[in-house]
């Protein structure tokens, strides 16, 4: 009977160890995605919203705000994780010297046993457009 009881706790133990990892995996794997997506993505919509007129006209750089959001928005939607919902905010956009700064948000739900357990994922980028001479 002592033995049954050991082994029963033991299984117990090890669900609810695999149970722990699977949730903290998941929460790091959504940070590290919304942040690698983040970089890359402003990047992109940084070199998409280049202003070549003006650089062929005085040779300054600057980007287009408005082309900068819009290629953010689409180049992050179509690279998103589609199930979750993300808030996307857009804090400052300089055009001359190319400087952009921007949040997004997500949620993480996990339930365990009854209660629900809720993460908000929260990345910060400020992202300066350098190019080389």
């Amino acid at each position: 009977m002592k033995e049954s009881f050991w082994s029963i706790f033991v299984i117990t133990l090890g669900i609810t160890a695999i149970t722990f990892v699977y949730i903290f995996q998941s929460i790091t794997n959504t940070d590290e995605h919304n942040y690698n997506l983040l970089k890359e993505v402003t990047e992109a919509a940084m070199y998409d919203a280049l202003d070549l007129a003006s650089y062929r006209q005085d040779e300054t750089i600057r980007i287009d705000r408005e082309k900068f959001v819009e290629n953010f928005v689409r180049r992050f939607a179509e690279s998103a994780n589609l199930a979750r919902t993300y808030n996307i905010k857009i804090y400052d956009v300089n055009e001359e010297p190319p400087k952009v700064s921007l949040q997004v948000s997500s949620a993480e739900i996990s339930s365990i046993v009854g209660e629900v357990l809720d993460f908000n994922i929260i990345n910060k980028l400020d992202a300066i457009l350098e190019t080389p001479y």
